[in-house]
C-alpha cells in the first residue's frame, strides 16, 4: 500500500496554493497489522537512528541530511525496498529519500541499506502527503519515484488513489527544473487516469508519446516479472519539471 492524497477540486489557485494542498482527508493506504519479523524488529532499533529521518513540519537540508551536494531523488512508497536498495546501489552518486508507513518494508530496507553498505539511502516512516508538503522544499528534488501504488480498482474507492491533480501539482512544485516524476503500475486503466492527470499539470511535460519505454535504472521485481510472463502488462510514466 502507498502513502497517499486526499482529493480536493482543483482552482485556479492551485499552484500559489500548492504549500497548502493536498490536506490531509481520504487517505489512499490502509494500516494493517503485518507481521515484522525480527531480522526487521532488529535493523529498526540498530540502523534507524541512523538511516531514518524523523517527520517534522518543517522543511530539511536535503544535503546537510546525506553529507554531499548531489542530486536527490524521493521514492513514496517503497514496499519491502528492494527496488529502492537495487537502484541506490546502481546509482551511488545519486541519494534516495524513501517514504513508506508500513514497518515491515522500512526494517526490510534498512537490511538491504546494510547488507549492501549503501551510503545514499534515507528513509521516512510517515505519510507521503505529509512529507513532500512540508520536508521538501520546492525546487530541490532531481527525481520522485511512484512504482506500482495501490490501484484501488473499485470505482468507488478510486478517490483514494495517490495520483490525483492537488498531489500532482505539489509533486512538480517540488522538483526542479528538468526534474523528473517517473511512475509505474500494472493496473491499465490507473495508468491511463495517471497519464490524464499528469498531462493536465502545467508544471509537466510528457517525456514519451503515451506510455514511456521502462527506463533501465528500474530494475524488474519478481512479482513484475511473473506476470510479464503470464501476459499482464506494465505502463511507466516519465514526466518532467518544464
Amino acid at each position: 500500500m502507498k502513502p497517499g492524497a486526499d482529493i480536493e477540486p482543483r482552482g485556479p489557485l492551485a499552484h500559489a496554493a500548492a504549500d497548502e494542498a493536498p490536506r490531509r482527508g481520504i487517505r489512499s493506504y490502509v494500516l494493517r497489522q503485518g507481521r515484522t519479523s525480527p531480522a526487521q524488529t532488529r535493523a529498526i532499533e540498530t540502523l534507524l537512528p541512523g538511516f531514518g529521518v524523523a517527520y517534522q513540519p518543517e522543511a530539511i537540508d536535503l544535503a546537510a541530511l546525506f553529507g554531499r551536494d548531489a542530486p536527490k531523488v524521493l521514492e513514496i512508497g517503497f514496499g519491502m525496498g528492494e527496488t529502492t536498495a537495487r537502484i541506490a546501489q546502481a546509482l551511488p552518486d545519486i541519494d534516495f529519500l524513501g517514504v513508506e508507513v508500513h514497518t515491515p518494508g522500512v526494517g526490510a530496507l534498512l537490511r538491504q541499506i546494510e547488507e549492501k553498505s549503501l551510503a545514499n539511502v534515507r528513509v521516512v516512516q510517515h505519510d507521503a502527503v505529509e512529507v513532500v508538503r512540508n520536508m521538501i522544499a520546492a525546487g530541490s528534488l532531481a527525481g520522485i519515484h511512484v512504482f506500482f501504488p495501490d490501484p484501488w480498482p473499485k470505482k468507488r474507492h478510486h478517490k483514494r488513489r495517490l495520483i490525483q491533480p492537488p498531489f500532482a501539482a505539489l509533486l512538480a512544485s517540488r522538483l526542479r527544473p528538468d526534474g523528473y516524476l517517473h511512475l509505474a503500475t500494472d493496473w491499465e486503466e490507473y495508468a491511463l487516469q495517471m497519464q490524464e492527470v499528469l498531462s493536465a499539470e502545467p508544471l509537466l511535460a510528457n517525456t514519451a508519446t503515451g506510455f514511456a519505454s521502462r527506463p533501465d535504472y528500474r530494475p524488474l521485481t519478481k512479482f513484475e516479472q511473473r506476470g510479464l510472463k503470464l501476459g499482464h502488462g506494465v505502463w511507466d510514466l516519465v514526466f518532467r519539471r518544464r
